[in-house]
């Protein structure tokens, strides 16, 4: 892809339209190699705003609670910031505690466990997955969502980033704090290591707009040709 391409976030078409996907349905593709992130890496970078980098990296210790808030604790981008994001009701009604349950069982610490590293880095993989490469299509054209719309933007699992960005500056706003946006998106505006009201930043993280909300982890698992 050209690098001038400018990024844009998803319409709310299309974002329905990511999320009632196969990879959310009752019906495997023929030949389909259903990976576990498959399902979480694009319901995380939707509710977290974090980059598949960041999310490929989380552990279970980075799961922590803070003032009764469950958070994912980001802190492996170089670019932005370390911070504690709450975790949006949606991952939970998503199955995310028996995954977590089932992590623990298998002995796997990293929660996208079977995403392999590219020269060290998550996102290759990702984006290849996502946005395919060449000949081979990803999940976004197998949604029938174009890479590039009409006006030369470009998609990519990024533009779930923006989306999140969206919706948290206007909720940020709202509650009238510039702070817990910069702090939630990772930017460097915000001077302090640690927002210091979790429940603040939980309210405004919990307004971001839920899809999908019959899509679960153990449907998934037990999707069939």
């Amino acid at each position: 892809m050209k690098s001038h391409l400018g990024r844009r976030p998803f319409s709310a078409m299309e974002l329905h339209t990511l999320y009632t996907g196969y990879i959310f349905s009752d019906q495997l593709l023929p030949r389909e190699q259903a990976k576990h992130w498959h399902f979480w890496l694009p319901l995380f970078a939707y509710y977290t705003g974090a980059y598949s980098d960041e999310i490929g990296h989380l552990t279970l210790d980075d799961i922590v609670t803070l003032s009764n808030v469950r958070c994912f604790h980001f802190h492996t981008h170089g670019k932005i910031k370390s911070r504690f994001v709450p975790i949006h009701d949606a991952l939970f009604a998503a199955g995310l505690d028996p995954y977590l349950d089932f992590l623990k069982a298998q002995g796997h610490t990293r929660l996208m466990f079977d995403l392999p590293s590219k020269s060290g880095r998550y996102s290759e993989k990702v984006r290849i997955w996502f946005s395919g490469e060449g000949e081979r299509a990803g999940y976004l054209q197998k949604c029938a969502i174009p890479n590039v719309d009409q006006q030369g933007m470009k998609t990519a699992i990024s533009s779930l980033r923006l989306n999140f960005e969206q919706q948290v500056r206007i909720h940020a706003i709202q509650a009238n704090s510039k702070d817990a946006f910069n702090y939630l998106m990772g930017f460097k505006e915000f001077s302090g290591s640690l927002f210091n009201d979790m429940s603040l930043l939980n309210g405004i993280l919990q307004n971001v707009r839920q899809i999908n909300p019959q899509l679960h982890w153990q449907r998934f698992i037990e999707r069939h040709h």
